[in-house]
């Protein structure tokens, strides 16, 4: 028995598209279990359908980090600094003054050395009093000195400020920049660009406005008007790269759904295709041991599923159920386990059931169970590996697609579903290429790694395939 696994071990290691696929698979493998233990599919679930608010710090539409290496511009990253998180350039003093009020300061200040302008900019606020609500005055310096009043506000105990969503903030610094260089800013700027870019006449084109390097300061002053009232702030400076996959629209890290994308595609996969070859071979078996009315019935049974349209049927179930993977795992190989397969198998087990040593096993009184099982199925099994394999990619794409259709698990982060939202919001055509290319290449990799070690096994299983 050693000697038969060396031997097929070194046939196979013969191969390189063997040796290439099985590398592939195993980096497969090994992502998945990391995934499974690191993050727990029903954490993992809930990250994904949490929504926005559960990834306020994470820019919109982010493209990967590496996508700096390519790129001629410096894109920024995301800057997040926060009262409750003293570093540098963050500080906070709330100063008693005329019995119960309170002056409140607070000094958020970095570094932007980067090319390319952020994609928004939020302000949030965590407060603490009683009845009588702090009121806050927010101001913006830029490295030259010039200093811009954002806004003034009461705040309530969780408040948020979308700075880059101020349109009357907008309007205000379009005027204000176009009366200091004698020129009108005639597009609708944004405000991250006003607040960043440098105050000469690039500006009055969004293609040519340059960024303003240097120290910026965001500082608040306000008045609390109560005893041991207090203020906390947290500023988002929003980049345009995070992570080593990107974001989506819902500031969602791709990431998430990549990694666990990866076990349930093999799992979908693999399961689907042994288990459904596997099905196959033993009612083929069955069929041609027993013959008779037996194998009348599952003939019959089988050309009733032959002629039934397998992904119609597969796309019904899903829309009126909404079923989950594994349900729809089972509803896959619930439909595919009578298929032509059962006829090939057997045509195969009429002929070895015809070999001397299944009639020695019939003469000694074995039962129909132990033939079929000892020595029928056993004689085919080898036969059946490299198909297995080679079928395996079929069920990946079939979740896939399932999923970009809009059939798949609605919970499951996989890479069908990030495709299917990425057509969904329109990713494309608004030159979110990653969005789409990202999954897709983990697709397209594991369906030839599995290819590639099935082609190898069909050589070494059948030696009519190999190479002169």
């Amino acid at each position: 028995m050693a000697s038969r696994a060396k031997r097929f071990f070194e046939q196979l290691l013969f191969y390189r598209s063997a040796v290439i696929g099985l590398a592939i698979i195993l980096i497969l493998v090994g992502i998945s279990a990391y995934t499974v233990f690191a993050i727990p599919y029903d954490e993992a679930t809930r990250l994904w359908r949490a929504g926005e608010q559960h990834w306020l710090d994470n820019p919109r539409n982010a493209l990967p980090s590496w996508a700096n290496i390519f790129s001629s511009k410096k894109l920024p990253e995301t800057i997040i600094l926060d009262t409750c998180e003293p570093e540098p350039g963050v500080s906070k003093a709330i100063v008693p003054v005329l019995g119960r009020f309170s002056q409140i300061r607070i000094d958020l200040s970095f570094d932007y050395q980067y090319d390319d302008f952020p994609s928004e900019l939020n302000l949030f606020f965590r407060s603490r009093f009683n009845a009588s609500a702090p009121k806050l005055t927010i101001y913006w310096v830029k490295p030259n000195g010039e200093e811009y009043v954002l806004n003034t506000m009461i705040i309530s105990r969780e408040d948020k400020y979308y700075i880059s969503n101020d349109d009357r903030l907008a309007k205000e610094l379009r005027e204000l920049i176009s009366a200091k260089i004698n020129r009108t800013i005639e597009y609708d700027a944004p405000v991250a660009l006003l607040l960043f870019a440098e105050e000469d006449e690039s500006i009055l084109d969004p293609s040519t406005a340059k960024v303003m390097k240097g120290r910026y300061r965001l500082w608040i002053e306000g008045l609390a008007f109560e005893v041991g009232a207090d203020v906390d702030a947290r500023l988002a400076v929003y980049g345009k790269v995070y992570g080593w996959a990107g974001t989506d629209h819902l500031r969602r890290d791709l990431g998430l759904a990549l990694l666990w994308g990866t076990p349930i595609a093999l799992s979908f996969g693999v399961v689907a295709a042994v288990s459904i070859a596997l099905i196959q071979m033993f009612i083929g078996a069955v069929s041609a041991w027993l013959l008779g009315k037996v194998d009348t019935v599952l003939q019959r049974i089988t050309e009733v599923f032959m002629v039934l349209p397998f992904l119609p049927v597969v796309i019904m179930i899903s829309t009126f159920y909404k079923i989950n993977i594994w349900v729809l795992l089972l509803v896959v190989i619930g439909l595919t386990a009578f298929g032509s397969g059962v006829k090939n198998y057997r045509a195969m087990f009429l002929q070895i059931k015809e070999f001397p040593y299944v009639e020695a096993a019939r003469a000694y009184g074995a039962g129909s169970f132990r033939v079929i099982v000892r020595y029928l199925i056993p004689k085919v099994l080898p036969t059946i590996i490299p198909a297995m394999v080679l079928s395996v990619p079929d069920f990946v794409f079939l979740e896939a697609a399932l999923a970009i259709l809009g059939l798949g698990d609605p919970l499951a982060p996989t890479w069908g579903k990030i495709i299917d939202d990425a057509f969904t919001y329109g990713a494309l055509y608004k030159g979110l290429y990653y969005w789409v290319l990202e999954p897709s290449i983990m697709l397209a990799i594991t369906s030839l790694s599995f290819a590639m070690l099935g082609f190898a096994l069909d050589k070494i299983f059948n030696p009519r395939l190999k190479e002169a």
